[in-house]
C-alpha cells in the first residue's frame, strides 16, 4: 500500500467516525442512533484494518475483525433489545440542549480537540498522528452525548461513543497494540452494556420510563 492511499483511507476512515458522532447529535429517534453507532463500528473496524494493511500486523488484523464483530453486530443487537423493552420510548423527546447548539457544540469540540493534539501531532508528524484529533473529538462528543441526554438508552450510546474515539485514539497511537489488552476492553464495555441493559429493563418495569429527571423527581 502506497502512502498516497494509506493517508486516504486513513482520512476516509476517521472522517466516517466524526461524521457518525455528529449524526447522532443530530437525530433523536434512538433506532437511528443505535444503527449509526454500528456504521461507526464498522468505519472503527476499517480504521483498524487501514492500519494492519500498511504495518503488515497480524495483530492489528485480529483486533479489528473483533471490533468489527462487536461493535457492529453483538453491541448493537443488545441495544436494539433494550429499545424493544423501553416500549414506545423511543425518542429522545426532551434533551438538555437542542440540535441546533448541540451541532455548534460539536464544531466547537472538533476544534478543541484538534487544540488538545496538536503537541502529539507535532511531536510524531505521521499520517495517523495526524487523524488523532478527529479521534479525541469522537470521545468529547460523546461525552457531550452522555451528559445532555435523558433517555438512559441515549446514554448508553454516548458512553460506545467515547469507547470507540478511545479504542480510535489507541489505533492511532500504538503501532503494535496488545491484543490481550483490546480484548480486555472490549469485554469491558460487553458487560457495562449487558449490565445497562438490565438496568434499562427493569427502570422500565418498575417505573414506566427511563428519563432520568422523572427517576429523580421520583426519588425526591
Amino acid at each position: 500500500m502506497t502512502e498516497t492511499v494509506f493517508t486516504q483511507l486513513l482520512d476516509l476512515a476517521c472522517g466516517a467516525l466524526l461524521l457518525c458522532a455528529v449524526l447522532v447529535l443530530w437525530r433523536r429517534e434512538l433506532a437511528v442512533a443505535i444503527r449509526v453507532f454500528a456504521i461507526q463500528g464498522a468505519a472503527l473496524a476499517a480504521l483498524g484494518g487501514v492500519l494492519a494493511a500498511h504495518e503488515g500486523s497480524t495483530e492489528l488484523w485480529v483486533v479489528a475483525a473483533g471490533v468489527l464483530v462487536l461493535r457492529t453486530g453483538l453491541l448493537p443487537i443488545l441495544l436494539r433489545r433494550a429499545l424493544a423493552a423501553s416500549g414506545d420510548q423511543r425518542r429522545e423527546s426532551r434533551p438538555l440542549v437542542n440540535v441546533s447548539a448541540s451541532l455548534l457544540a460539536a464544531a466547537a469540540l472538533t476544534l478543541l480537540a484538534y487544540a488538545v493534539a496538536r503537541p502529539l501531532t507535532r511531536l510524531a508528524p505521521s499520517p495517523a498522528t495526524q487523524a488523532i484529533p478527529v479521534a479525541v473529538a469522537v470521545v468529547l462528543i460523546g461525552f457531550f452525548v452522555l451528559v445532555t441526554r435523558r433517555r438512559a438508552l441515549s446514554q448508553v450510546v454516548g458512553f460506545l461513543l467515547m469507547d470507540n474515539g478511545i479504542t480510535a485514539v489507541g489505533f492511532l497511537t500504538v503501532s503494535d497494540i496488545g491484543l490481550i489488552v483490546e480484548v480486555g476492553v472490549s469485554l469491558d464495555v460487553l458487560l457495562a452494556v449487558l449490565v445497562l441493559q438490565v438496568l434499562t429493563t427493569r427502570m422500565r418495569e418498575s417505573f414506566g420510563d427511563t428519563d432520568i429527571d422523572d427517576l429523580r423527581e421520583l426519588r425526591e
